[in-house]
C-alpha cells in the first residue's frame, strides 16, 4: 500500500531500560516457565459465592463469599465480605471476614474487620484493623488445598454420574407396560 513493496523486512526497535531493576521486570527469557493465571473481578462487578483461583486474583469490585487463591490483591475501593485464604494477600480495600494467609499486607487504605491468621503481617500507617491477629508456624498451602478440593470434586462428580437417579419419570429402558 502507498507504493512500497510488502516484501521489505520489518525493523524492530527495542528501547533499552535505564536501570537494572527495570530490566528485571520487563525482560523475560524465552525459557521461563509460563506466567501463573491472573483473574480479575472488575469495578462495578459483584460476585456472590465461592471463588477458587489457581494463580492470582485481583479484586476491584465486590465479593460476597469465600475467596481462595495463591495470591490475592484487594484493590482500593474493593469490598470483600467473607473468608480469604491465600499464600500472599495484599489489602487496599475493605474486608469483613476471617483471613488465613502466609503473608498479609494491609496498605494505608485498608479497612479490615475480622481475625487474621498469618506467618507474616505488615500494616501500613493509616490502615484500619479491628479483630485479632495470630501468628501460625504452619503456613497456608493453597496449592495443595486446591488440588485436594479438585480431586474431591472429580470424585464426587464421578459418583454422581454413576448413581444417577430418575426424577420419577418413567425410564427409557422399562417396557411401556411397566411404566403405567
Amino acid at each position: 500500500m502507498f507504493g512500497k513493496s510488502s516484501e521489505q523486512p520489518l525493523t524492530v526497535v527495542q528501547q533499552q531500560p535505564q536501570s537494572p531493576a527495570a530490566s528485571k521486570s520487563t525482560v523475560r527469557p524465552s525459557s521461563a516457565a509460563p506466567a501463573e493465571p491472573v483473574s480479575t473481578v472488575g469495578r462495578g462487578m459483584t460476585v456472590v459465592g465461592k471463588i477458587v483461583g489457581e494463580g492470582t486474583v485481583h479484586v476491584l469490585g465486590q465479593i460476597e463469599g469465600e475467596l481462595r487463591a495463591l495470591t490475592i490483591s484487594i484493590g482500593e475501593g474493593a469490598k470483600v465480605e467473607g473468608d480469604l485464604v491465600a499464600e500472599e494477600l495484599t489489602i487496599g480495600g475493605v474486608v469483613k471476614g476471617t483471613i488465613h494467609a502466609n503473608r498479609v499486607r494491609l496498605n494505608s487504605t485498608a479497612v479490615v474487620e475480622g481475625d487474621i491468621f498469618h506467618q507474616s503481617l505488615s500494616i501500613e500507617e493509616n490502615a484500619r484493623f479491628e479483630g485479632s491477629s495470630k501468628r501460625e508456624d504452619s503456613g497456608v498451602d493453597v496449592l495443595r488445598t486446591l488440588l485436594q478440593q479438585s480431586a474431591a470434586r472429580d470424585d464426587t462428580h464421578t459418583k454422581s454420574a454413576n448413581n444417577w437417579k430418575s426424577n420419577g419419570a418413567s425410564s427409557y429402558d422399562a417396557p411401556l407396560s411397566e411404566a403405567s
